[in-house]
């Protein structure tokens, strides 16, 4: 027999992605760290989506370039850390009624080591296993409007370079034995992927 299905209505769509600690540079020179987990990889592009309001999609759309560092799931308490902060002073009211209170140094709070990058001016995240540098190529507003305060961005960016931990060989292939990405699977933090098998377009 097939599983029976009902209709539901949940408050969140986040089915499962990985989440990404995107860095930008403020107007002041200092970096900021934006968690998210809405990103997808398009061949050499990334799309992002983004609240307006973010300090992060501000500092994107006016530098051009931002770093995307994937943290391994080890790393997820060092993520919860910095969730409910934001560059932003004063906190916007639609924030502060969330609870999130601002924070300038996001990598001292989170534990986090800032690390140079080599083809831009915004920084990396040194404990993130996996990081890109990327440049803005274009962004557009969702065509469905989340209210007044912000809306949501569709920002796609180019990979300039990747940067990978040593513990992951140094190829064009990504140790996926030794990849342990964080998810965020309706707003609960997931971890120690299991290799199941792999696509008949695996090169390795």
């Amino acid at each position: 027999m097939l599983p029976n299905h009902q209709s539901i209505a949940p408050s969140v769509l986040y089915f499962g992605t990985p989440v990404v600690l995107m860095v930008t540079r403020n107007d002041d020179g200092t970096a900021n760290i934006t968690p998210m987990s809405s990103a997808w990889a398009l061949g050499s592009c990334v799309v992002l989506g983004l609240s307006s309001a973010t300090e992060g999609a501000i500092n994107l759309l006016r530098d051009g370039e931002c770093t995307l560092n994937f943290p391994a799931a080890s790393l997820w308490a060092n993520v919860e850390r910095i969730a409910r902060t934001t560059g932003a002073n004063p906190v916007p009211p639609h924030k502060a009624e969330l609870g999130f209170v601002h924070e300038a140094d996001k990598f001292a709070l989170g534990g986090f080591a800032i690390q140079p990058s080599e083809l831009i001016l915004t920084p990396r995240i040194a404990e993130c296993p996996l990081q890109f540098e990327t440049r803005l190529l274009t962004c557009h507003r969702s065509a469905k409007q989340q209210g007044a305060s912000s809306t949501h961005l569709i920002m796609e960016v180019d990979v300039q370079r990747v940067h990978a931990h040593s513990s992951m060989p140094g190829t064009n292939h990504i140790d996926t034995a030794r990849w342990n990405p964080l998810f965020y699977v309706f707003r609960h933090y997931f971890g120690d992927a299991v290799d199941l098998g792999k696509t008949f377009r695996a090169e390795h």
